[in-house]
């Protein structure tokens, strides 16, 4: 008889749902895709409606519901540092109990709720570290392996290093609140304008375009970092504890003056301070790695948490040679939380066999999601009057798709189950020609309505992946960062050399750097994916026919929705978002629609729907 088990992540930041039958993934969403509520913190129903639906049950047939952290603890923490601070603090008090008091503390009634009350068993709760824990190590290849956790808070740990083997994980070391590597970089997120909890990808982009003036400012009056990687704050520059802010007063006259505001012009203080941060980050990830290795004497590592996501600090730990292998979760963040407390209690706490084959991790792609039968696809564009063009036979949707990256068309692409996590990685994708100069400022503000310095990652076919890029291994999941190889590097000119040192970002973003221009950063780095035919189809085989075309094995993919916006989860999703972008192509399944054959949208519409994301 097989087991059944529920796991879910919420009411934190990005709230997610995962099923998990004999220790097989058999769906995980977020709910955010559903509601369209960019990362949706709310209990997630319609992911857990998905879930069972997808596996084929019913509510009553599952054995255990699984919460990814313990309530309890986390409230305990909220209480002592709210006591700590206070009277500071009183007003982020006020604001955080109503929350607490009518849901958290109740959590297994919310849960029976949410399921009309048809699930009566047992309701279990792992450690938010042990669910990230369990969200890389039993997803990965290995029977044993070190593990490094890194996010911002959970109960009251911030950073744990495990070890894993076989069924079991031990956690060995911890740091704890108010320390935090996750929320160090969160608080310079905030400080250079961007969104706490959002924003943090985009600080890392635009480190590049800075130096590290203000590392060794950070490590001397805000961090003391010692070798085993542990980290003492000094929490009179910051604020998060007691009040609505990341940083205080003094931090303002540390870096000489307040946060920038948001959407106001990035100034070269703010790229400086980003390639600070991001080189204090790189260099507690490698101490912490090394501890890891001292601690458990093992050939791999898995990471996880939401500073796992750091795919620069990835690949300085890949090229670092501590470890020989190294697995990053691709849902690292708070979602993960879902699929590994289901497989914690699957694994640990029920002590069930776990076998790893050394070589193929057990997470799917990350195609976890809803997927739309062909019929109805087209039957949607019927009813809707939609203009499209339908395709029997893949291979002249392919090549039909193909040609119009080669003529420089921007595409929306949709295929197959929606990924799990925050990556789009070949299913739910906006995809392009590489080779084109223009192509990624055109596509920031023409498509994504973006900010212009934002770079684009590469997909490249598994095969082709070091004739592009200084790499020696797979990146499936899109969370490693790698050089472009020099022999596609272009020789810039006197004015070129110029402008990648003008003020305006954009001026710098559009220099042609490569022979792959469009996803080459201004430090020749790119975010890679590598795409293989046994993990990604159908997306494999439009890599190969664009090749086939052009001779060229990579393509550019960011995800499929405008800025603020969850990525699209529906074909009328795609549909929508397609024509309120400039977007010049849409494939869903067989159908391909060209922007040209499709009715004019009004203006007013359009602006309205791009209004309805709050920006990230």
């Amino acid at each position: 008889m097989s087991t059944k088990i529920l796991g879910i992540s919420a009411f934190y930041h990005d709230s997610a749902a995962a099923l998990v039958v004999d220790g097989q993934i058999v769906a995980a969403a977020q709910e955010e895709r559903f509601t369209r509520i960019k990362h949706d913190h709310n209990f997630p129903t319609n992911a857990v409606e998905y879930c069972l639906k997808e596996a084929g049950i019913e509510p009553e047939d599952l054995d255990y519901v699984v919460f990814y952290d313990k309530p309890l603890q986390k409230f305990d923490r909220l209480l002592e540092t709210y006591l700590a601070f206070a009277p500071s603090g009183f007003k982020s008090f006020l604001m955080a109990m109503p929350l607490w008091l009518k849901t958290k503390l109740h959590l297994p009634k919310e849960i029976r709720k949410s399921m009309d009350h048809r699930y009566q068993k047992k309701i279990a709760f792992t450690g938010h570290h042990e669910s990230h824990a369990a969200s890389t190590f039993y997803v990965s290849p290995y029977e044993e392996s070190a593990i490094l956790t890194l996010d911002g808070v959970g109960e009251w740990d911030t950073v744990t290093i495990g070890h894993g083997k076989g069924n079991q994980i031990k956690l060995l070391k911890s740091l704890h609140f108010p320390h935090s590597l996750g929320l160090l970089y969160s608080a310079f997120t905030y400080y250079t304008g961007f969104k706490v909890n959002s924003g943090e990808y985009k600080l890392m982009g635009l480190a590049p375009y800075g130096e590290p003036k203000y590392a060794d400012k950070i490590l001397e009056h805000l961090v003391d970092l010692k070798e085993d990687g542990s980290m003492a704050m000094d929490m009179s520059y910051f604020n998060y504890c007691q009040g609505l802010t990341m940083t205080g007063p003094k931090f303002d006259e540390l870096f000489g003056g307040p946060p920038r505001k948001s959407e106001s012009p990035i100034t070269q203080r703010e790229m400086d301070l980003a390639a600070s941060i991001q080189v204090v980050t790189e260099k507690v990830v490698l101490a912490m790695a090394k501890e890891a290795k001292r601690l458990t004497g093992s050939n791999n590592i898995c990471l996880a948490g939401g500073v796992a996501l750091n795919c620069v600090a990835n690949g300085k730990l890949i090229r670092s040679g501590i470890f020989e292998n190294v697995f990053i979760t691709p849902a690292s963040g708070d979602a993960g939380g879902a699929l590994g407390a289901a497989l914690f209690l699957h694994y640990h706490l029920l002590k069930r066999e776990r076998k790893a084959d050394g070589i193929k991790d057990s997470a799917q792609a990350s195609l976890l999601g809803p997927k739309y039968d062909p019929n109805d696809v087209r039957d949607f564009f019927e009813g809707r009057k939609i203009k499209y063009n339908y395709f029997e036979k893949e291979e002249e949707l392919l090549q039909a798709t193909a040609k119009e990256m080669v003529d420089q068309k921007v595409i929306g692409w949709f295929h197959g189950r929606m990924e799990f996590g925050p990556r789009a990685l070949g299913a739910r994708s906006i995809i392009g020609d590489p080779r084109s100069e223009a192509m990624q400022s055109q596509m920031n503000l023409r498509i994504k309505f973006r900010e212009s310095f934002r770079p684009f990652a590469p997909c490249v076919l598994r095969e082709d992946v070091s004739e592009y890029f200084d790499l020696d291994r797979e990146s499936p999941y899109m969370l490693i960062v790698a050089d472009v190889a020099k022999k596609h590097w272009n020789d810039l000119s006197d004015e070129q050399r110029k402008l990648m040192k003008d003020a305006d970002l954009r001026k710098r973003v559009n220099v042609p750097r490569s022979s792959i221009p469009a996803i080459t950063h201004v430090d020749m780095s790119a975010r890679v994916q590598t795409v293989d035919e046994e993990r990604h189809g159908r997306y494999y085989r439009l890599m190969k026919e664009f090749k086939k075309q052009t001779g060229c094995g990579v393509i550019i993919n960011t995800s499929f929705n405008i800025r603020g916006e969850p990525i699209v989860c529906t074909p009328e999703d795609a549909y929508r978002c397609f024509m309120a972008s400039d977007m010049d192509v849409l494939v869903v399944e067989n159908c391909l629609l060209r922007k040209t054959e499709q009715p004019e949208q009004d203006k007013a519409e359009r602006e309205k729907y791009i209004a309805s994301f709050e920006l990230d």
